[in-house]
């Protein structure tokens, strides 16, 4: 459940308003849990994740950053903020 909440968020027809709710919760798109927590991903989709081996967590993690990072970069570039480090 938790993959496929990550999946459809990153989806190319839903990415742009996933992108745009981070940005409203004032948050960078690279913390995961922060991201997670305040149900951006959906809403049962932080307590699935809080069931999870450490393991899985792990992968679930790495998963959502390498999702992130196949995001076209025409959005990356318009939402650099949220890709930032700083």
């Amino acid at each position: 459940m938790v993959r496929s909440a990550i999946q459809t968020s990153f989806s190319s027809a839903k990415v742009e308003d996933f992108l745009k709710s981070v940005v409203r919760a004032g948050l960078r798109i690279r913390d995961f849990e922060l991201v997670l927590n305040k149900g951006l991903l959906g809403t049962s989709v932080s307590a699935t994740y809080a069931r999870l081996g450490n393991g899985d967590q792990g992968q679930i993690r790495e998963f959502y950053l390498a999702s992130l990072e196949k995001v076209p970069s025409e959005l990356r570039t318009r939402y650099y903020r949220l890709y930032a480090y700083y």
